[in-house]
């Protein structure tokens, strides 16, 4: 089978349109090509005139020997990649081993959980928040009645934070071994719609990961896994050798009692704050991370379709138009777009009480009236928290404490009219852009709950990315604070091996060790992590 790639076509081209290509491009005869399936679709509207759509082909044709000869030295023409799943180690029928141990049920831990099920090991996952259907409504007693619960919201619970998200799913991780198919696979598996192994930038919304993190949990547990929700870890045995050589031996649980384990993995998210400074009591090595900090912010996405898509906005092939934008400011900052939610909505994302943080969400169908952003500027710690390597999370507390008082102490968050903001005045009120975030904004001045230098980098950036897309610096969209859960803030660095670089049998993973960004990278780790467990054990 043949891998064709880069053939770009028409966007109302017809069905027979791609065949022709296919021939055209492998300079065959329509007799040759014996079947032909599209790997994935992307489009392609840098013309907005002239939309393609660019496809990747997988073909079976006559004498493909032949042909692929013709195309040795064509990048566009080479053999079909192997992308089957292997796995690395299968755990002895008759048992004998220690039950491995994943803390937290998000995205990574999922995975692990899922691919040490699979290969027999029986996995014990922990979460500190609760299944996803009463997770689910604990969210919404924040959004709908200003009712916070620390240990079930949008940070805890099954699924993770990329349960309340857009869903997207792709990364810009380098992945040699295809370890994305398996987790696209294994997502279809459990009702994801099909098309997310051909679309160049899948999505699932958050309605449908709700269903699938209870089909993949139902998996886990049929393959031996135990799930224990409503368990936070509050400790670490570790037991030191007369060198100093540190080794897990088991966890310290919230309830006051004590499970063996030498072998856990630790996907915990990027917002565990508490248990960071655990584990950096316990000894564990850990360093500050860059991250970033800013508002969202919210269009019409029919502006957004029409600055993407002109004459073709709305189309249904095309969805909802997304943007990706920087600016590097002249006080040495970069401000650029992150974790765009098209048609989506404005979310209260805080797991601590006293404190707002904002994150955005939408559904598979993408229908809302906005499109909300993350707009941020970056930051490092050598620069605004040295020292510490939990300092980072304490800059992310002060703003969200400020902003928390800045929307009326209430969980409603600090909004402003853009407009406002670039001339340096409160907003008193909000214009025709509606603010989707529940539970609600207060107009005010966003410049009390952001640092100084983020407030100058946006001034400087929004009549930029107003000039790249139309309407984008229009004075009645809305701002809404403070984003400050970009990433985690810090890293539990790991060697070679997968393993703490200090604490042998703890396996550091995911985004909230400061390994993966988003929902498919954040699991691809989870397999990496769960077959260097595997591995560790000797079978």
């Amino acid at each position: 089978m043949l891998r064709v790639t880069e053939l770009a076509l028409p966007l109302h081209h017809a069905d027979e349109a791609l065949p022709a290509a296919i021939c055209k491009r492998l300079r065959i005869t329509p007799r040759e090509l014996v079947r032909h399936v599209v790997a994935r679709r992307a489009s392609d509207a840098r013309d907005k005139a002239n939309i393609k759509l660019v496809y990747t082909v997988d073909v079976n044709v006559k004498n493909e020997g032949a042909v692929l000869a013709r195309f040795k030295k064509d990048r566009n023409v080479q053999p079909t990649p192997d992308t089957r799943y292997r796995f690395v180690a299968q755990a002895p029928e008759a048992g004998g081993f220690k039950r491995p141990v994943v803390i937290g049920a998000g995205p990574c831990g999922l995975f692990a959980g899922l691919i040490l099920a699979q290969m027999g090991y029986r996995p014990i996952i922990l979460d500190r928040g609760k299944v996803v259907r009463e997770r689910t409504k604990d969210t919404w007693g924040l959004w709908r009645k200003s009712v916070l619960n620390p240990e079930s919201n949008v940070q805890f619970g099954e699924g993770g934070a990329g349960t309340f998200s857009d869903g997207k799913l792709y990364s810009r991780i380098k992945d040699t071994r295809h370890l994305d198919r398996k987790v696209l696979t294994e997502f279809v598996k459990a009702g994801a719609p099909p098309e997310i192994m051909t679309e160049a930038h899948p999505h699932i919304g958050t309605f449908r990961l709700v269903t699938m993190v209870e089909s993949l949990r139902a998996t886990i547990e049929g393959l031996g896994g135990e799930y224990r929700f409503s368990t936070r870890v509050d400790g670490l045995d570790v037991a030191v050798d007369a060198q100093g050589n540190r080794r897990m031996r088991g966890l310290h649980l919230h309830d006051g009692s004590h499970l063996e384990a030498d072998h856990v993995v630790m996907a915990i998210g990027h917002s565990a704050r508490d248990t960071f400074a655990m584990l950096q009591a316990a000894g564990v090595y850990v360093e500050a991370k860059p991250f970033a900090i800013g508002v969202r912010i919210e269009h019409p996405q029919s502006w957004i379709d029409r600055a993407r898509f002109g004459a073709d906005a709305g189309n249904p092939i095309l969805g909802a138009a997304e943007y990706h934008i920087s600016h590097q400011a002249s006080n040495g900052r970069a401000v650029y777009s992150f974790c765009m939610c098209p048609g989506g909505t404005v979310v209260a994302a805080t797991s601590e009480v006293g404190r707002v943080a904002t994150n955005g969400m939408s559904q598979y169908s993408r229908n809302e009236r906005n499109a909300n952003s993350g707009l941020v500027v970056a930051i490092d710690p050598a620069r605004d928290y040295p020292g510490d390597p939990l300092a980072g999370i304490a800059l992310q507390r002060h703003w969200e404490s400020l902003a928390f008082v800045a929307g009326g102490s209430d969980y409603k968050a600090p909004a402003q009219r853009l407009g406002d903001f670039l001339a340096g005045r409160p907003s008193t009120s909000l214009g025709t852009v509606v603010p989707s975030y529940r539970p609600g904004v207060n107009p005010t001045d966003l410049a009390q709950c952001l640092p100084d230098f983020v407030v100058a980098a946006f001034r400087e950036a929004l009549p930029v990315f107003g000039r790249q897309i139309p309407g984008y610096d229009d004075p009645d969209v809305v701002m809404t604070g403070v984003e400050t859960r970009t990433s985690s803030p810090v890293r539990f660095t790991r060697g070679a091996n997968f393993q703490s670089l200090n604490t042998a049998g703890l396996f550091p993973a995911g985004e909230g060790a400061g390994y993966a960004g988003g929902i498919l990278s954040a699991a691809v780790d989870g397999i990496k992590v769960a077959e260097a467990v595997a591995q560790s054990m000797g079978h």
